[in-house]
């Protein structure tokens, strides 16, 4: 081996031109290829194999209901349920009229079903509570319904006031509604934004959608949206979501009306994820670009010999990338990882092999001469680096982790690339650019022979020292935690997580449900009683639930009620009033309250205000009236045609619901689903995962996030662990091939199982958990630390005796610093996942260096004749 790659390397130096151009057009048909086949999905479906149970239950989960996956929610948040209920209509029937971009808009806590049966989800005495109070504004309702505007609604309180002063009624008893007006119109009169709610001053119609665990806060309304999503695109559902953005705008459904709108959910989550990471990327990159130019020119200090590093690590990536689309056809969430993997191997290899270069123009004045003196030095340990560690990378297609497995594959595949460019067009570059002679003085570090010695007179001390370590990082590693929580890894700050931070706050809205399916719907009520009794369910939701109790007792108070009120209701209302009429209204009515306002009392000064009030309004520009007659008819339209609704209530059978919500809740082959909520205090992530197991002991197939989450996280943790001991296995065997001494090879491998251990430790110590993102990072830490024991056993075979003062100490050195600085600039990042990838490559690599510096050079301290014994 050592003479076939002093070989390539004397003909790549002596044919440098020809050897550029080969790998030019290896380049440019890696970069033709790639630009005509480059796909990259972003369905994080696809990153696990559908052979694990779970995922097959899911899947299962998701073809009866194809309908109920990758939505968008929109969450309206309105100043007074009013403006959320009007909000909430008009934004679904502006997205309904874009199929386009939306297969499916919903509400699940609103629309006609629910305004018109709402109240048979009530008691039937809170049925009762609410016709009583209907029956009560009888008067009111009438007199604004005959004219639903800002004159109707002055002209009733004046009406109203005639009664109090001819004793008919108390001031009293219109308290709320002038302090009510008063508080609007002071606003509109000063250019503030101004809210009013019927809702709030009386008892109108309760909203039904309580029944079955589907409470909100009256002031919320929730539309699930499931938009066309293009996984060829980074953000599959941005275009939906920008739209979704743009239309809330162009209806003035915005906070300075008194709305806010927020997207959570899968979608937005995912796409959010990019734009999060992209936020910092010119800083990161920035970082690691310096970082990367810094460390390689203080290691060799040649522009020249830095460019040809940079241009040799270049055509490699392009070539892994042309390649890796060839043989698995699509890059995913995962597989992408190959390119920092690629960079920090591959600029390994690059510096092995320059620095040896260097130290040999001291020996041979000559660049080819020294480029095959550091051929025939360096070969054998970076063709046996190479090896090993792309076996390593190989050992994870087996695994079930499909992400990863492609991964493993791209990234084996890279290291093959790197060798062979390091060996061909490395030094053919050299030939070319002729680095200047002597323009690296010290090539190892002298002034580390003082320590080197302390290390050989202590060797075994240091090997105690180690051995406790690692015997201490051992007993830590009960504590190192894998944070199996997605959410963790994503910023706060983005709308998608403020938004559902804020909507798993309302237990009626958590996404922490799990969902079990049942053989039919006759099957379900049992099937629901035995879950619904388990300790850790809260309730469950079926379609049944959407079937009110005591209906003929609701409907018969709700008709009684209709009757008497019905006619009132349904009257033309009057033609919309001039801004003179409105200043007319004004005035008579200030009148009126200073008549009826008494000298004491509450509500005498309730009525002066408002009157104050009236006045200014009367008196400022019409745009202020506008304002102040938007801010009351507004709600006052929604809350009159939500009385007419629920006065038309009718009986509710399954045969009556909805199509979409029984698409919902039963599955074209006829399974029905049972959705189950976790009592409050089950909603933390131990206690959703004792939620989902009791769930699981009862219906196995059970499916749902709590379930999801902690599975896929075994999965892949299982899947690392695997391929962590396929690895190991395919290492020490080709080690054992290679080295051919057993004493060789636990040399080799003892080291980088003391980082590794003492990596862990750290993070159990610190409590810096494993996560989906840094534990990407492992395969780049198990492959450096590989590389630089096979370069120190080598050099140690050889005859090798101050490591610490050789060249390779500083190809090492510098190779280690590379890495862990152009890497660890990932800690920059304002992403959690990735600023923990830069915290955990930190670590690993501080550790490396240390049992670079400290532990192997006394590990290898015995002279390789003695060893040979």
């Amino acid at each position: 081996m050592t003479l076939w790659v002093g070989r390539v390397v004397a003909a790549s130096a002596r044919h440098p031109f020809i050897t550029l151009l080969l790998a030019l057009a290896l380049t440019a048909l890696a970069l033709v290829y790639s630009a005509g086949h480059f796909v990259m999905t972003t369905d994080t479906a696809q990153l696990i194999s559908t052979k694990d149970k779970w995922r097959q239950h899911e899947l299962a989960y998701e073809k009866a209901f194809p309908s109920l996956q990758w939505l968008t929610i929109v969450v309206i948040d309105g100043a007074t349920p009013e403006l959320a209920e009007d909000a909430a209509r008009h934004l679904s029937a502006a997205l309904v009229a874009r199929p386009g971009l939306f297969h499916s808009v919903r509400r699940p806590d609103g629309g006609p079903f629910f305004d018109r049966n709402g109240l048979l989800f009530l008691s039937q005495k809170q049925v009762q509570a609410s016709v009583d109070g209907l029956m009560r504004s009888q008067f009111l309702l009438a007199s604004l319904a005959a004219d639903p505007s800002l004159r109707g609604v002055l002209d009733t309180l004046s009406r109203g006031l005639q009664g109090v002063r001819h004793g008919q009624a108390k001031l009293d008893d219109f308290q709320p509604l002038m302090t009510a007006l008063a508080d609007t119109f002071d606003r509109a009169a000063t250019g503030q934004p101004a809210w009013f709610s019927w809702q709030d001053l009386m008892a109108g119609p309760a909203d039904g959608s309580e029944a079955g665990g589907i409470g909100k806060r009256q002031t919320r309304r929730v539309l699930i949206v499931q938009p066309v999503l293009d996984y060829s695109a980074l953000q599959p559902g941005a275009a939906a979501s920008n739209a979704i953005r743009m239309t809330a705008r162009s209806l003035d459904l915005d906070p300075a009306h008194g709305v806010s709108i927020g997207l959570t959910g899968p979608v937005p989550l995912g796409d959010e994820e990019f734009a999060s990471l992209a936020e910092d990327a010119d800083l990161v990159a920035g970082a690691m670009v310096l970082a990367l130019l810094g460390i390689l020119w203080w290691a060799v200090h040649s522009a020249r010999v830095v460019a040809a590093i940079l241009v040799t690590t270049l055509m490699g990536l392009v070539m892994t990338t042309g390649l890796g689309l060839l043989v698995t056809g699509r890059f995913n969430l995962i597989s992408v990882a190959f390119i920092p993997l690629f960079v920090g191997l591959g600029i390994d290899f690059a510096i092995q092999f320059s620095v040896r270069f260097l130290a040999e123009r001291h020996f041979h004045p000559g660049v080819r001469e020294a480029l095959v003196a550091a051929g025939h030095g360096v070969g054998l340990p970076l063709a046996l680096a190479a090896a090993a560690i792309g076996a390593g990378f190989f050992a994870f297609l087996p695994t079930e982790y499909v992400g990863v497995a492609e991964l493993g594959l791209i990234a084996g595949l890279g290291m093959g690339i790197a060798f062979a460019l390091c060996v061909t067009l490395l030094p053919a570059l050299f030939a070319l650019v002729r680095p200047p002679e002597g323009r690296l003085e010290e090539v190892g570090f002298a002034g580390l022979a003082p320590v080197e010695a302390v290390l050989r007179d202590n060797r075994r001390a240091v090997l105690v020292v180690g051995l406790v370590a690692a015997l201490a990082s051992l007993a830590a590693l009960p504590l190192v935690r894998f944070d199996f929580n997605p959410l963790h890894l994503k910023s706060e700050r983005v709308e998608s997580m403020v938004t559902l931070r804020d909507l798993t706050s309302d237990p009626d809205w958590t996404p922490d449900t799990i969902n079990v399916l049942a053989p039919s719907l006759a099957a379900v009520d049992s099937l629901q009683r035995r879950l619904a009794a388990l300790p850790e369910v809260s309730h469950a939701v079926t379609l049944e639930s959407f079937v009110p109790a005591d209906q003929p007792e609701k409907l018969a108070i709700i008709r009684a009620a209709a009757q008497r009120l019905g006619p009132a209701l349904d009257v033309a209302a009057a033609p919309r009033p001039t801004d003179e009429e409105v200043r007319q209204a004004l005035v008579a009515t200030a009148s009126a309250l200073r008549r009826a306002s008494g000298e004491n009392g509450s509500a005498s000064q309730a009525a002066q205000r408002l009157a104050d009030a009236a006045d200014r309004l009367q008196q400022a520009l019409p745009d202020i009236r506008t304002a102040a007659a938007s801010a009351v008819v507004l709600p006052l339209g929604v809350m009159l045609g939500r009385v007419r609704a629920s006065l038309q209530a009718a009986p509710v059978t399954i045969d009556s619901l909805p199509a979409d919500l029984v698409a919902d809740w039963i599955a074209r082959d006829g399974r029905a689903r049972i959705q189950l909520f976790p009592k409050a205090e089950f909603r933390t992530d131990d206690g959703l995962w004792r939620f989902a197991r009791a769930v699981q002991a009862v219906a196995p197939d059970a499916t749902g996030v709590p379930i999801s989450i902690r599975a896929a996280g075994d999965t892949i943790v299982t899947s690392f662990l695997q391929a962590g001991l396929w690895s190991l296995l395919a290492i020490t065997l080709i080690l054992a091939a290679a080295l051919r001494r057993v004493r060789d090879v636990v040399l080799t491998m003892v080291p980088v199982l003391l980082s590794g251990l003492l990596t862990f430790a750290t993070t159990a110590v610190l409590d810096l958990p494993l996560n989906f993102a840094n534990i990407i990072a492992l395969p780049l830490l198990f492959g450096v630390g590989v590389a630089f024991n096979i370069y120190f056993v080598m050099a140690w075979r050889a005859g090798e005796t101050a490591p610490l003062q050789s060249s390779l100490m500083r190809a090492v050195v510098f190779s280690a610093l590379t890495t862990a600085t152009a890497f660890g600039a990932l800690w920059l990042s304002s992403h959690p996942g990735t600023a923990s990838m830069g915290r955990l490559l930190m670590i690993a690599l501080g550790w490396e260096l240390l049992v670079t510096l400290l532990f192997r050079p006394a590990l290898l301290a015995v002279p390789r004749r003695e060893a040979a014994r």
